[in-house]
């Protein structure tokens, strides 16, 4: 469970240098995942627990109504979409931070 942990964390501080250095920095939404927890089960390039952001945005891209259905599924949590794992809520978020972290997400593919 250690190197498990240790794994994550390497994970979140790649995906989080990667944020800093590429065209997806935002620092302000970079913080408000870290401090969600997003980085625990996920990161930018590359699948961890959940889906890589990148992924992400790949599957939606074009779907006019993902935002606001992936905000919603930020705070009330999800499941079946990306396996068996559910995705726990985060009932923390208020809406608009949902939707600000979705929009950053979604625009890791482009």
């Amino acid at each position: 469970m250690m190197m498990r942990n240790g794994v994550v964390s390497l994970l979140a501080l790649a995906s989080t240098a990667f944020c800093a250095a590429g065209a997806h920095a935002a620092p302000d939404m970079q913080a408000l995942a870290d401090k969600s927890g997003c980085f625990s089960c996920h990161s930018v390039q590359t699948k961890i627990v959940g889906p890589a952001f990148v992924d992400v945005a790949a599957k939606y891209k074009g779907d006019a109504d993902a935002p606001a259905k992936l905000a919603k599924k930020v705070r009330e949590g999800g499941k079946g979409v990306w396996g068996r794992i559910p995705m726990p809520p985060h009932p923390n978020l208020n809406e608009d931070e949902a939707k600000q972290l979705v929009a950053w997400v979604l625009s890791a593919g482009s």
